[in-house]
C-alpha cells in the first residue's frame, strides 16, 4: 500500500482493512478513496467527503457519473431483459450500437463491429483478426504502451516491467520507441522529428536486420500514448506509418480504448492525424462504466467465419444500450466541441502555471486528454517521481481526484461535460497541491 490510511475517514479505513483481507493484492490503489455515491463530475466517499473528479474512472465516464439519459436507458433495458448471448442470438440493442459506431468510425465505407467486455479483449480480438486476415504471426508495438493484461495484449504492453514479470508473452512483438519529442530515445538526423527517426529505425534497422516486413501482421499503436505518459506523437508520424503498412501489406491497428469516444475533441484521436486505420479498438468511454469493448473494421477485413471468435457476455444488452445512450449524449450535447474547448482552457492554465512552478517540465495532450510531466530540473529533465506522487496524494486530501501516468506524469481526464466552475475549483486545488509538493521536494 503506497498511501496513508490516515487520509480516509473511519468508515473508509474500516472498509479498506476488509478489502485487504479478501481482494487480490494485484490491484493498484492510488489513494484511500472509498466511494459511496457520484453525480456528474463529483464524487462522495462513505464518510461524506466530496471530491471533484478529474479522472472519470480512468477516462471512462465521458458524459459524467450517472448521466440521466444513460440511467434512463439502462433502467428501461433492465425491465426488458439483460442477457441472451449475442454470439448465438439476435437483439436490436447490439445492432443499433454497431450501426452508430460504424457511422462515426474513422474509416470510410461499410464497417463491421465485434463486441467484447473490455479493452484488453478488444486488443485480443484485433490481433486475432489481423492474424486471420493476413496469415502472418509477427507484430510491431511500442515502448511505453499499455494495451491490457491478458497474455495476447500483454505481449504489446510495455509501460511497467511489473506488468510483464513472471509471464510468457503470448504473441511475438517487436517494440519500437514511441515518438516522444520531450524525451527522444533515438538520435535524430539534422532537423527531423522523433517520428521520422522512429520510421527510419524501423525501415533501416528492424526490417533490414531482424524482422521481414512480409512476416508482420499488424502494427498496434495508441494515437496518444496513455499509460505511458500521455505522449502526443510527432506530426506526420502516423502518415509515415500508414505508408509503411500499405507498402508491405501490414495492418494498422489503433488502440482508442482511452482516447476514443470524444476524449480528444474528435470521436477518435486518430482523426487528428488524417489517416485511416484498418482496425479500431474501443472500450472505456464508450460505455459510461458498463463493461463493453470491441473492434471496428471495414467489412472487407472483418470477414472471418462463424465461430472464429466470440464472447458469452460481449455486447450484452445493458452495456450496449448504455453505450448507445452515451454516444447520443456526446453528439446531442456537442461534447466534442466542449472537450476541445475545456481541454484548451486547462492546458492554457497549466502552461501559465509553468512560469510559477519549475517542476512542471512539459504540458501536453489533446482535448480532455491532458498530461503534465514533473522534473527536478528543466535542463536535465531528471524525473520528479516523489513530487508527482505527493501532488496526487495532497490533491486527494484536498478534494481533487487525479491519477498518474508514465513514470513521473499526471493525467487530467475529467468528464467531457464538466462544468466550468468545477474546472476552476479543480485547477486551484491542483496548484495548491503542486505548491506544497515543490516546497517539500524542490
Amino acid at each position: 500500500m503506497k498511501f496513508s490510511m490516515a487520509a480516509a475517514g473511519p468508515l473508509g479505513r474500516a472498509l479498506i482493512e476488509r478489502d485487504h483481507d479478501v481482494l487480490s493484492p494485484s490491484y493498484t490503489r492510488e489513494y484511500a478513496l472509498v466511494v459511496d455515491k457520484a453525480e456528474g463530475s463529483e464524487v462522495w466517499d462513505i464518510d461524506g467527503r466530496r471530491y471533484i473528479d478529474f479522472m472519470a474512472g480512468i477516462a471512462v465516464l465521458n458524459v459524467g457519473h450517472r448521466h440521466p439519459r444513460v440511467v434512463e436507458a439502462v433502467r428501461e433495458q433492465i425491465d426488458k431483459f439483460w442477457h441472451i448471448c449475442l454470439a448465438d442470438f439476435y437483439y436490436p440493442q447490439a445492432v443499433e450500437l454497431a450501426e452508430k459506431l460504424s457511422a462515426v468510425a474513422p474509416m470510410n465505407g461499410r464497417n463491421r463491429v465485434y463486441f467484447g467486455n473490455s479493452g484488453t479483449e478488444a486488443v485480443e480480438a484485433a490481433i486475432k483478426l489481423a492474424m486471420y486476415k493476413t496469415g502472418r504471426t509477427r507484430f510491431i508495438g511500442f515502448l511505453g504502451a499499455f494495451h491490457g493484461r491478458t497474455l495476447g495484449s500483454l505481449s504489446f504492453t510495455a509501460s511497467k516491467s511489473v506488468q510483464r514479470a513472471n509471464y510468457v508473452s503470448g504473441v511475438k512483438v517487436y517494440h519500437l520507441p514511441y515518438p516522444n519529442e520531450y524525451r527522444p530515445i533515438l538520435a535524430k538526423k539534422n532537423q527531423e522529428s522523433c517520428g521520422h527517426a522512429v520510421i527510419h529505425y524501423l525501415e533501416d534497422m528492424i526490417f533490414r536486420t531482424t524482422l521481414a516486413p512480409e512476416d508482420v501482421a499488424a502494427i498496434v499503436v495508441e494515437p496518444i500514448q496513455g499509460e505511458g505518459g500521455y505522449i502526443v506523437p510527432s506530426p506526420g508520424f502516423f502518415a509515415k506509418l500508414r505508408e509503411i503498412c500499405d507498402r508491405h501489406g501490414i495492418m494498422l491497428i489503433v488502440d482508442e480504448i482511452q482516447s476514443g469516444a470524444g476524449r480528444t475533441g474528435k470521436w477518435w484521436a486518430i482523426e487528428h492525424e488524417g489517416v485511416e486505420p484498418d482496425i479500431v479498438c474501443f472500450a472505456k468511454g464508450v460505455g459510461s462504466g458498463m463493461p463493453i469493448g470491441g473492434i471496428i473494421a471495414p467489412e472487407a477485413i472483418m470477414d472471418w467465419k462463424p465461430g472464429s471468435h466470440g464472447s458469452t457476455f460481449g455486447g450484452n444488452p445493458i452495456a450496449a444500450i448504455s453505450a448507445l445512450a452515451t454516444l447520443q449524449v456526446i453528439e446531442e450535447e456537442n461534447l466534442l466541441a466542449r472537450a476541445e474547448e475545456t481541454g484548451r482552457y486547462i492546458k492554457d492554465a497549466l502552461i501559465e502555471m509553468e512560469g510559477r512552478h519549475p517542476s512542471l517540465g512539459d504540458v501536453r495532450g489533446r482535448g480532455l486528454m491532458v498530461g503534465m510531466e514533473f522534473v527536478k530540473d528543466r535542463e536535465t529533465k531528471e524525473r520528479a517521481v516523489q513530487l508527482r506522487d505527493y501532488v496526487i496524494q495532497h490533491a486527494f486530501e484536498d478534494g481533487l481526484l487525479l491519477i498518474p501516468c508514465g513514470t513521473n506524469s499526471i493525467r487530467m481526464t475529467p468528464p467531457l461535460n464538466i462544468p466550468h466552475h468545477l474546472v476552476e475549483e479543480g485547477l486551484h486545488k491542483f496548484e495548491a497541491a503542486l505548491t506544497a509538493a515543490e516546497a517539500k521536494y524542490m
